[in-house]
């Protein structure tokens, strides 16, 4: 994954305060997703990432079944430069660990609606 200019993350966030109604200076759910086309290497990087205090939520192919990916997910506050620091280290892990990539994030409110009552 290229990096993703600090600039950008910044723009992300004041979207997300503009078109959502999360508490986005709080704690909400990030995933993180890495790229390779030996399953065993992400379901490795998946134990060691559990360990860290990632859920790992699967480990799945690509229609064609060339690429895998691991989609793994926690709950965090983030700041657009906290943000920035954590894509950081998730791609030196990608890189240590010899995946393909780290493909980047996307993230949702820390629980689902239905537990806001």
């Amino acid at each position: 994954m290229a990096k993703i200019p600090l600039a950008q993350l910044e723009e992300m966030f004041c979207g997300m305060r503009a078109e959502t109604a999360w508490n986005v200076d709080g704690p909400l759910l990030w995933g993180y997703f890495f790229t390779d086309p030996d399953d065993t290497k992400l379901r490795m990087a998946a134990s060691e990432l559990s360990s860290l205090g990632y859920r790992v939520v699967k480990v799945y192919p690509t229609d064609d079944r060339t690429t895998w990916f691991l989609h793994v997910e926690r709950v965090e506050h983030h700041t657009a430069g906290s943000l920035n620091a954590r894509n950081e280290e998730l791609s030196k892990f990608a890189e240590r660990h010899g995946l393909e990539s780290y493909d980047g994030m996307d993230v949702g409110p820390s629980k689902p609606w239905w537990r806001f009552w």
